[in-house]
């Protein structure tokens, strides 16, 4: 399933599709970004998403870009929208594949 499809479903609005960032003359696409009100709190909670596929035959190289981009992403957002938070979908095959084994773990942790 589509990463939008599934944030609509979960209650989240898109609200970027790409999501475009600038940090000084640097430009960024984050795949997404999206909003839902959290009813408790009365407080809006804002995401945004980097969608990867990792279809390359190294999954560890796939994961080496996209934990490079993931990196930048956050280090802008902390920036420019610091109270936005930064995912990363992936497909459930590489999640249970490779995001669940000791190395992917600790990156996750780390990261």
């Amino acid at each position: 399933m589509r990463a939008d499809r599934t944030l609509e479903q979960e209650g989240w609005t898109i609200t970027d599709d790409p999501y475009r960032l600038k940090l000084d003359r640097v430009k960024f696409e984050i795949d997404l970004a999206a909003e839902r009100i959290i009813a408790a709190e009365r407080e809006h909670e804002k995401i945004a998403v980097e969608i990867k596929s990792f279809v390359k035959p190294s999954v560890v190289t796939d994961f080496y870009g996209a934990l490079g981009q993931f990196l930048s992403y956050h280090l802008v957002l902390q920036e420019v929208d610091p109270q936005r938070t930064l995912y990363l979908a992936i497909p459930l095959e590489t999640y249970n594949r490779f995001f669940q084994t000791a190395f992917a773990q600790l990156a996750v942790q780390k990261y």
